[in-house]
């Protein structure tokens, strides 16, 4: 399973508001959290993944007993956690908080802004690193000693997906999407895959642009796997899109996914797909059609894993992979 349901209990330690961004916020006595929206006069509220700030009181109190100056909304946190280890918390992680409000963990870490004025004030902002951010998917007030639950954790350890399928006739509901679906399910079927989100766009290269940045920019995405638009039909732009975006290209898994088609049919060299790395993020080109989508991904599912974890910063080297059991 990629989540589970959790009871652990945890506690609200401060609530924070700010009325500006890249600064300090201030403590209050209560706060108004809404669904598809934030906290209520908080600067980061509004319709985006970033809504509520998250902070353990553990690392804000081991800053704390050096510096005067470390205060409560000092690092810009809206909420300040105790006895929930948010470390361990994946994207798609679910929060309850008191008796009504929930948020679902969106980004791990963020980058800091320039010229940002909590910098300036402590000199070692712990929010990039240490920060936790969430949108609020269920209305509710809270307070300071509230207890705090984990409805659903997702495992850090689980290499964050996003499903990107390019097709105007889906985008436009003329066409049920099938290669998404399956694409998702051989990913949960290795058991270590959370799949974020699957979205659905026009064959368009702003649109799938916009969607590959967004999700390769801070969200804490492993892997983007585009399924649609690689072909020779005008609207088929998928590569153009992600050409433009990737800084370093992977081309063995292009060949590798070309080539095995080829074993089947001609037109596979046809196929203009093509994938990279933008950031710390892979990004992948697949087929539209079910059947070429799923056995494209059958190819280079065995070496995703050792891909992503070396995104992800791990020393182990090829070899030493290759009988590393499974998570």
């Amino acid at each position: 399973m990629n989540g589970k349901e959790k009871s652990a209990q945890g506690t609200l330690v401060h609530v924070c508001v700010g009325a500006f961004k890249g600064q300090p916020k201030q403590p209050v006595e209560r706060a108004v959290l809404r669904a598809n929206y934030g906290i209520e006069g908080d600067a980061h509220a509004g319709a985006w993944h970033r809504q509520v700030s998250l902070l353990d009181i553990a690392a804000i109190e081991s800053l704390a007993v050096r510096d005067s100056a470390i205060v409560p909304g000092v690092f810009g946190e809206n909420l300040a956690l105790r006895g929930i280890d948010l470390n361990r918390l994946g994207l798609g992680s679910v929060l309850r908080i008191g008796g009504e409000a929930e948020l679902k963990i969106c980004q791990i870490g963020k980058d800091c802004h320039t010229g940002c004025d909590i910098q300036k004030r402590t000199g070692n902002c712990i929010m990039p690193r240490a920060g936790v951010f969430a949108k609020v998917t269920r209305s509710g007030e809270v307070r300071p000693g509230d207890p705090v639950a984990l409805a659903l954790v997702v495992s850090r350890d689980l290499f964050q997906a996003v499903v990107l399928v390019a097709s105007d006739r889906c985008a436009s509901g003329l066409a049920d999407d099938t290669a998404g679906p399956a694409v998702i399910e051989m990913l949960q079927a290795t058991g270590r895959f959370h799949v974020y989100r699957r979205k659905v766009v026009h064959d368009d290269v702003i649109a799938i642009g916009d969607s590959l940045r967004h999700y390769s920019d801070g969200h804490g995405i492993d892997l983007v796997l585009t399924v649609g638009g690689t072909g020779l039909s005008p609207r088929d732009v998928t590569p153009e899109a992600t050409r433009s975006l990737i800084e370093r290209p992977t081309p063995g898994l292009d060949e590798a996914m070309r080539a095995a088609s080829l074993q089947k049919t001609p037109h596979a060299m046809l196929s203009r797909g093509v994938s990279g790395i933008r950031k710390n993020t892979l990004i992948v080109n697949l087929p539209g059609s079910k059947r070429a989508a799923t056995e494209n991904l059958a190819v280079i599912l065995p070496a995703l894993p050792h891909a992503l974890e070396k995104l992800r910063g791990s020393p182990a080297d090829c070899d030493s992979a290759r009988g590393k059991p499974q998570r």
